[in-house]
C-alpha cells in the first residue's frame, strides 16, 4: 500500500516565490523572539495571539481522539519517538514542539492508511524533517534522521514525497505560531527584573514539551499553554506567591483567563502525577563474584559477541513503494 501521493512529487523542491508561502497576514513567528528585548513589545505579541488560531488543527480534532475516530495511542507514540530524536541531536525544543504541530495540522485534515503503523512513522519523519530544515543549523541526512528506535526504515525519495505532502496539505504554511512565541514575554510579566528570566524559560520550554504527547493539550491555543507553563515554573522562583495565575490574562490583550487556567490546572496535574511514576534515584548494590579462572576477555562477557551485536540493515530493508519494512 503507498501513501496517495502524487508522483510528480519525487524531491523536496525549496525554490517556492516566498510571496505564495507566506501569502496573508500570518506573521513569521517561530524565530521571531529570539532575545527578550525583542519580546516586549506588546503589539507583537497581540498579532501572534490575533493569528494563532491559523496554527492549530480544528476544535473538533481533540474529539476525534475521544471518539476513537483517530488513534490516540499511534500519535502518543509518533510524538515520543520525535521527542528522543530531538533529544538524540539536541535539537532545538521549537524543532521538536513544530515537528508535532506539522503531524497535528496534518492529521485533522488528511487520513492515514488503515495499515500497520508505517504511516505514523513515515509522516512523524517528514514532519521532524520540514521542522528540521526550518530551525537548525545542521540537519542529519534522512537516513541518519531514522534513530532511536525507529520501527520502519524509508528511502529518503520515499520521505521527500511525503515531506511535498505534507507542505501542501499545510499550504506551506510552516513558520507557526507557538507557546515558544510568547515564553520570553510572558516570563518578562512574572519576572521584569530579569533575575529569573533564563530560569522562568528553560523550565517553561520543559513543561512544554514533557506534555507534548498527551492529547489532552490539543484543547489548547500556544498562547495559554505557554502562559500556564510560565505559571508552573514561577512556582519554583522565591516569593512565586506574588504570581496570581488569576491575573495571567492580564498580561496581554486576548488572553483567555478560562484557558489558561484550566491549562495551568492539567499542567500541575501531570506534573505530580509524573513525579509520582519517577523510580527513587537509588542505585542498586551489586554483589560481584568472580569465579576462577575467569578472564576479561571471556567471549561469553563481550559485548561484541553475536547475542550484543546489533543486527545490520541491508538493501532489502528499505522500504518499497512507499511502505517501510521494520528491521
Amino acid at each position: 500500500m503507498s501513501v496517495s501521493c502524487s508522483d510528480r512529487f519525487t524531491d523536496l523542491l525549496c525554490g517556492e516565490d516566498s510571496d505564495e508561502v507566506f501569502s496573508g497576514d500570518s506573521p513569521a513567528c517561530s524565530s521571531e523572539l529570539d532575545s527578550p528585548a525583542s519580546c516586549i513589545e506588546e503589539s507583537s505579541i497581540a498579532g501572534f495571539i490575533e493569528h494563532e488560531r491559523n496554527f492549530v488543527p480544528g476544535c473538533d480534532y481533540l474529539a476525534r481522539f475521544q471518539s476513537q475516530s483517530l488513534d490516540a495511542w499511534a500519535r502518543e507514540e509518533a510524538v515520543a519517538w520525535i521527542l528522543k530524536v530531538q533529544a538524540f541531536y539536541n535539537f532545538q525544543p521549537l524543532t521538536a514542539y513544530l515537528s508535532v504541530n506539522y503531524l497535528d495540522r496534518f492529521l485533522y485534515s488528511r487520513r492515514l492508511p488503515q495499515t500497520s503503523g508505517w504511516p505514523w512513522q513515515l509522516l512523524a519523519v517528514a514532519c521532524l524533517s520540514l521542522a528540521a530544515k526550518m530551525e537548525e543549523p545542521l540537519v542529519p541526512s534522512l537516513l541518519d534522521l531514522q534513530v532511536e528506535g525507529a520501527k520502519f526504515i524509508f528511502e529518503p525519495k520515499t520521505i521527500r514525497r511525503m515531506e511535498l505532502l505534507v507542505l501542501t496539505v499545510l499550504d506551506w504554511r510552516l513558520r507557526s505560531v507557538t507557546p515558544f512565541s510568547f515564553t520570553d514575554f510572558f516570563a518578562y510579566k512574572v519576572d521584569p527584573t530579569g533575575t529569573f528570566f533564563g530560569f522562568l524559560i528553560s523550565k517553561a520550554k520543559d513543561t512544554i514539551l514533557s506534555n507534548i504527547k498527551e492529547a489532552s493539550f490539543l484543547e489548547y491555543w500556544p498562547s495559554s499553554i505557554a502562559a500556564a507553563a510560565i505559571l508552573c515554573a514561577a512556582n519554583d522562583i522565591p516569593n512565586s506567591s506574588l504570581v496570581n495565575p488569576e491575573h495571567a490574562e492580564l498580561w496581554c490583550n486576548g488572553l483567555s483567563r478560562e484557558k489558561i487556567l484550566s491549562c495551568y490546572r492539567l499542567m500541575q496535574e501531570l506534573i505530580v502525577d509524573n513525579a509520582r511514576r519517577e523510580p527513587p534515584k537509588i542505585l542498586p548494590q551489586l554483589r560481584v563474584t568472580i569465579r576462577p579462572g575467569m578472564r576479561s576477555s571471556d567471549s561469553s562477557l563481550s559485548p561484541h559477541s553475536s547475542p550484543y551485536k546489533r543486527r545490520k540493515l541491508n538493501n532489502h530493508s528499505w522500504v518499497d513503494d512507499d511502505k517501510g519494512n521494520s528491521e
